[in-house]
């Protein structure tokens, strides 16, 4: 695998790693859970708990129809959140509540109490309502239509903007691929998506989706990492449309998410860790797990990887019949564990990228060196990764964290040398063993693990950042199947005469479209300000959404320029853009890049 920390693909959003908690769970302020919260390295937990979000009435710590546990009211709420050194995400009722009651929420948290609390949501599962025929979520207005729901969500920022202006506001969008996306009910002109953004426009401050791909099996489970960046593009391209000059501002939560498929399994807890840091990598302000603890009615079952499964959406254990003792870690903890050790709120994320569908890799540049991030998903086989680096030059010691299938802990090495670190396949579940120095570059991995890979050391050339976005369970319908990654192979750089080069990769392709990626290299010896990247598509093929750069097409031929955070490239530094097609995914040639 290599490891380039001249490309940046964004730092790791402040509040990006999150947890939901529901008031109807009454372990939710126990006493440990601060310090679980912690440790794991959330730094946001959603409240009042999924649907329960529009039937929570904040003043009376009531709702309609729903059940309410001793000591999970706001207040107490917001303690735990604190202590765990975490941000609150908080549902506003859209359901049964008003835009003035939500106003009044604003003014108790932040002016009263002043609590500080950033980021709201106007309702939940919203579009859930009955207004598609399918309804479980509550929604007490006579309309329920995707133009109802914009219109009071206008009224509801306006009045929650009113009491605190520093409030982030977001508004409820369907997941691209899943029901109802692409759905006209009756009366509509549009989907729910498109009539919600060109009424609400630039007015909200993030959007919101969630995300429970399901599946079929456990090696299936793994692959749905695959539909995040497709996803993201396609909610791009709608702010684009209808979002104007705020659009590349506003930013993109996933308040809930869960693999939906051997709830309690290692292939779970593998899969919550690749996809989070992906999510974070495409540029997600929010990504919030389902949830803390949740409860099951089921007897336990074995999963495909052969662990016990409760069929509980908790990360920990309720104490229910069957399960271990209440607020046991789970292995979903354990990979989202794994996510807060792969850095903090600010690092760098850049690109790193494996040879084996079976290997995920993610890379983190931090203050120290570069963390990475490896996730072995081979059920029954260990795998030895050579590890290069372009940007970075790893030296001095190294300690590795690791996780594997079983594990009842976190394992941390000393500081070993940082050239080598091995383990077998058949060390123990709990622990891991270190073997004597040799190369930096070389490490081997258990099966079905996860491993951050902490090298000290340090490079000539610091990545140029791409800006990330300032920042119940009733499971809706499984999306239908997303593109599957389909990389296509990248021309050679143009020539470095011209002061750069670039080098243009299809990243995914489905029926009608496509996803591309470009990086720009400085061959300069010294830093340039500017770049330009132009190409000539042979196939008809136009520019649909962009980012991180400003790109312009005439008939065949494009340019595509930097933008204000990305033109300035030290020599030998990176930094990327990309866009989404409609057409066929091929790679055009030539592709010019010039300086200035």
């Amino acid at each position: 695998m290599t490891v380039n920390t001249g490309t940046s693909l964004g730092t790791i959003p402040a509040a990006g790693h999150g947890v939901n908690v529901a008031v109807y769970d009454g372990n939710m302020n126990s006493s440990p859970v601060a310090g679980l919260l912690r440790d794991a390295g959330f730094t946001a937990v959603r409240y009042p708990g999924g649907s329960y979000g529009d039937i929570y009435h904040w003043k009376t710590h009531t709702t309609e129809g729903g059940y309410v546990a001793p000591g999970t009211d706001f207040d107490t709420y917001v303690s735990t959140v604190r202590s765990a050194g975490a941000q609150p995400v908080v549902i506003a009722n859209y359901g049964t509540g008003t835009a003035q009651e939500a106003a009044d929420w604003v003014r108790y948290a932040n002016v009263t109490k002043g609590y500080g609390v950033r980021f709201w949501e106007i309702g939940n599962e919203v579009y859930g309502n009955g207004h598609y025929g399918s309804g479980w979520e509550q929604d007490d207005h006579a309309d329920k239509s995707p133009r109802a729901y914009a219109n009071n969500v206008l009224q509801y920022i306006s009045a929650m903007k009113t009491v605190d202006s520093s409030i982030k506001v977001g508004v409820v969008l369907t997941t691209p691929g899943g029901w109802p996306d692409g759905v006209v009910g009756s009366g509509d002109s549009a989907d729910w998506n498109n009539t919600v953004m060109s009424i609400v426009q630039d007015k909200a401050d993030f959007v919101i989706i969630h995300w429970y791909p399901g599946a079929t099996s456990a090696a299936d489970s793994l692959t749905k990492v695959s539909q995040i960046a497709p996803m993201v593009s396609t909610i791009r391209s709608l702010l684009t449309r209808y979002a104007g000059s705020r659009a590349s501002s506003i930013g993109i939560a996933v308040t809930e998410a869960n693999l939906n498929y051997q709830l309690n399994s290692a292939t779970t807890a593998l899969g919550a860790a690749d996809s989070y840091l992906t999510w974070f990598e495409n540029g997600v302000m929010n990504v919030d797990w389902w949830s803390l603890h949740n409860g099951t009615s089921s007897s336990p079952k074995t999963n495909d990887d052969g662990t016990p499964d409760y069929n509980d959406f908790g990360i920990l254990s309720s104490g229910s019949s069957g399960e271990p003792p209440v607020n046991t870690p789970l292995p979903p903890y354990f990979g989202l564990a794994m996510v807060g050790r792969a850095g903090s709120p600010g690092d760098t994320l850049v690109k790193a990228s494996s040879s084996s569908s079976l290997l995920a890799a993610h890379a983190v540049k931090t203050s120290g060196g570069v963390n990475v991030v490896l996730v072995n998903k081979d059920l029954n086989n260990s795998t030895t990764v050579s590890l290069s680096y372009s940007g970075f030059s790893p030296g001095g010691t190294a300690s590795v964290v690791q996780w594997r299938k079983g594990a009842t802990s976190i394992s941390t090495s000393g500081a070993s040398s940082a050239t080598s670190i091995s383990t077998s396949g058949a060390s123990s579940a709990t622990s891991i063993s270190t073997s004597g120095a040799s190369s930096a570059t070389s490490i081997t991995l258990p099966p079905y693990s996860i491993t951050v890979l902490k090298a000290s050391g340090g490079g000539t050339a610091s990545p140029s950042p791409s800006p990330s976005p300032s920042p119940s369970r009733t499971p809706s319908p499984s999306p239908s199947a997303s593109p599957s990654r389909t990389p296509s192979p990248s021309p050679s750089p143009t020539s470095g005469g011209s002061g750069c080069s670039a080098t243009y990769t299809v990243t995914n392709s489905w029926p009608g479209g496509f996803q591309a990626d470009v990086t720009v290299t400085n061959t300069r010896a010294t830093a340039i300000s500017g770049w330009t990247v132009g190409w000539s598509f042979r196939n008809g093929q136009t520019i649909g959404s962009s980012w991180n750069a400003t790109v312009t097409q005439s008939g065949a031929s494009v340019a595509a320029k930097n933008v204000s955070y990305n033109g300035g490239l030290a020599a030998g530094t990176s930094t990327s853009f990309g866009f989404t097609g409609n057409g066929t995914g091929d790679v055009p040639a030539p592709i010019s890049c010039t300086t200035g």
